[in-house]
């Protein structure tokens, strides 16, 4: 029988009371083999990286598209739309002759401003005298088959080179224009403007 500690008296330490030492113990061993998670994690702190991490980000990067295709002959073939023009390009390699249904770009394009859209992709890449396009385009007005023209010659490019695609993507060459006329409704003027309105 334990003796009871009286009033005013500290108890005295029994052997289920007396602290374990804990120096040169060791955990029991597992059966689970460990993982690569926690070897990454052990020798890893917070803020830092490895750069097995920064090259598994950029593996996970999504790929680049590629719109068009290069045919048989070596001619680069690419599809650009705008409003409801649609057109289709054809590069090669030539000497930087630029023709729109037959006819030249000045021809064509009467005005500067669509002209300059129109073979934006070739200066903003310096291949405007190194190759001969070929334009088919039909649908909408100039403005419209301007932006078709400019689109389609840049997928062109970008199939024929794929290493242009930073230039061509950074001027904003490769993206289609969504922008559409907003069809009339029924009882209005147009889309939105209404008949003139009479009380009486």
């Amino acid at each position: 029988m334990t003796p009871q500690p009286t009033e005013g008296m500290a108890p005295q330490p029994t052997e289920e009371m007396a602290p374990q030492p804990t120096e040169g113990i060791t955990p029991p061993p597992t059966d689970e083999p460990a993982t690569d998670t926690d070897s990454l994690a052990a020798g890893l702190t917070l803020g830092e990286s490895t750069d097995d991490a920064d090259e598994e980000a950029e593996a996970i990067a999504a790929p680049v598209v590629i719109r068009g295709h290069v045919d048989k002959h070596g001619v680069a073939w690419g599809t650009g739309r705008r409003k409801t023009s649609v057109a289709r390009v054809r590069i090669r390699d030539g000497s930087g002759k630029l023709t729109i249904n037959g006819r030249e770009l000045e021809e064509y394009f009467r005005i500067r401003r669509d002209q300059e859209t129109a073979a934006a992709p070739l200066h903003a890449t310096n291949m405007a005298g190194n190759v001969d396009v070929f334009v088919n385009v039909k649908g909408g007005g100039t403005t419209g088959q301007a932006g078709a023209v400019m689109l389609g010659v840049a997928r062109a490019l970008q199939v024929m080179r794929p290493d242009l695609h930073e230039a061509l993507s950074s001027g904003h060459y490769l993206t289609r224009d969504s922008r559409m006329v907003e069809r009339k409704k029924y009882g209005y003027k147009k889309a939105r403007k209404s008949f003139q309105f009479s009380k009486r």
